[in-house]
């Protein structure tokens, strides 16, 4: 009896080694361990963090100063995930900053940027200061440390409207508005440091990510929470414009693997779902899944300049596919129904403003 139980304890003690040996060697089968991500605080950098910090790497984050000591999304995450960050505060725009964030790293996601097209209408020159200075400053302090590999965030807002479809990383770059116009620049400051200097950069091109923690200032946060109110009309913007819509977990496995592969170090990466659908058809399923019929009201304020507008957007995903084995996984109906689920917790709806109130 006594040796039976030893064996079974024994048998016991051996599995949860291997296991712990298992994560042990896909983790440090990983060459990245110690890892800046810029932006952390936002909507697709908190994610980045939160899944790289599970996969047991080390991770300082990077969010942008302010007197009120808040981590934006990153104030959210459960405290056992919040323990194993090294929070920093500061601003892409100093060069001196981003260089004291960087030592001691390995490697850099770069996600640092002012995003919202109708404010870039406004305050252009912000958006050269952020986008394009900020980049800047992140491939030069990369190339003085000998960082190991830079992964700049790119946005498919840089095609325009889709000239062939679906759009692949050679399609042509369109800047139709000044982000867009601020973000092609950057992409093209990260990839001539690649030319000119051999900087180890590489470019991640997200379609429509969408997800829990987005804000009011894509649509569907907007459509959701206004569904989910007592509004009797959805106020938006135009409703024919095609969009690919990849949810998030989608987009920063993509971007994850864009980080670990050697292939992809002088290359742009596109991570999209492939498939695309205009902003009514997404009102329709939304409406689907919240039970409710949901009737759409025009908002002058929210239509872009016509020339402005990108009228289809749509993911060739082939080449992270080949480089990368990446595909998406969580297909639209199942991404919305979990969205709809997180944005209908009372707790994480405090964290937002009227949704009939426009956000820019």
């Amino acid at each position: 009896m006594i040796w039976s139980s030893s064996s079974v304890i024994w048998s016991k003690i051996s599995h949860d080694c291997i296991i712990v040996a298992s994560r042990y060697i896909r983790l440090m089968s990983k060459q990245f361990q110690n890892i800046l991500v810029t932006g952390a605080d936002g909507f697709i950098g908190s994610h980045l963090v939160e899944a790289l910090v599970a996969e047991g790497r080390r991770v300082r984050a990077m969010a942008l100063y302010n007197s009120f000591g808040r981590y934006g999304w990153l104030d959210t995450l459960p405290e056992a995930t919040r323990e194993k960050i090294e929070l920093v505060m500061g601003d892409v725009r100093d060069p001196f900053q981003v260089q004291g964030a960087m030592k001691d790293m390995d490697a850099v996601m770069h996600l640092a940027a002012l995003i919202a097209i109708p404010y870039s209408y406004s305050a252009p020159a912000s958006y050269v200061d952020t986008n394009v200075m900020g980049t800047l400053n992140v491939v030069q302090a990369a190339r003085d440390l000998g960082i190991k590999k830079i992964v700049h965030t790119s946005t498919s807002e840089v095609y325009g409207t889709a000239q062939q479809v679906p759009i692949a990383a050679t399609h042509p770059l369109v800047g139709q508005s000044p982000y867009s116009a601020s973000k092609i620049a950057a992409d093209q400051m990260a990839y001539s440091y690649f030319c000119s200097f051999g900087t180890p950069v590489a470019i991640a091109r997200p379609f429509n990510t969408y997800g829990p923690r987005q804000s009011l200032r894509a649509v569907i946060p907007t459509i959701i929470l206004q569904a989910l109110s007592e509004t009797p009309e959805l106020s938006l913007g135009a409703t024919t414009p095609t969009r690919d819509f990849n949810f998030v977990e989608d987009t920063v496995s993509g971007m994850i693997a864009i980080l670990d592969s050697d292939q992809s170090v002088g290359e742009t990466i596109n991570i999209g779902s492939g498939t695309e659908i205009t902003v009514a058809d997404t009102v329709k399923l939304i409406g689907e899944l919240t039970g409710k019929t949901l009737v759409v009201k025009t908002d002058a304020a929210r239509i872009r300049p016509e020339a402005s507008e990108v009228e289809r957007l749509c993911c060739d995903h082939s080449k992270a596919k080949k480089l990368l084995s990446w595909q998406p996984r969580v297909d639209l109906k199942r991404g919305l129904a979990h969205s709809i689920e997180w944005y209908k917790n009372p707790k994480h709806r405090a964290y937002y403003h009227d949704a009939c109130r426009y956000t820019v």
